[in-house]
């Protein structure tokens, strides 16, 4: 169970930074993030909205207990990363977005160890 427990928040932990680190330069709209969007044709008024949403769903995940708030955050969270990818691959070359393939899959991992802790009895 400590293995468990251990590779759940070492894979959570992991999935936390990369999507927080990603929602402080959207909740802050620095032009970097805005000129992203516009590169992928998305509108700016996006940038905060996606930005506040992703670091709502980090502390969903990162906070124990709330089992069904923790499935949508997961979702979400999982639905932003994917469609940024999506979004990505139609206008840059593959060797920059494909080390972004990452992410969900640490994501996963974060996932599926989550439920290996609550089959287990551990909470969070």
């Amino acid at each position: 169970m400590k293995k468990i427990t251990v590779l759940y928040w070492v894979f959570t932990g992991l999935f936390a930074f990369f999507m927080f680190g990603s929602a402080i330069p959207d909740i802050l709209i620095m032009p970097m993030a805005v000129e992203g969007f516009k590169g992928i044709g998305f509108p700016a008024h996006l940038v905060p909205f996606l930005g506040w949403a992703k670091a709502l769903g980090v502390i969903a995940i990162l906070v124990p207990g709330y089992p069904r708030i923790k499935e949508w955050a997961y979702a979400g969270l999982m639905y932003d990363v994917i469609g940024a990818i999506y979004s990505v691959a139609f206008v840059q070359p593959i060797s920059t977005w494909a080390p972004m393939l990452i992410i969900p899959a640490v994501g996963l991992l974060s996932y599926l160890y989550y439920h290996k802790r609550q089959q287990g009895g551990s909470t969070g």
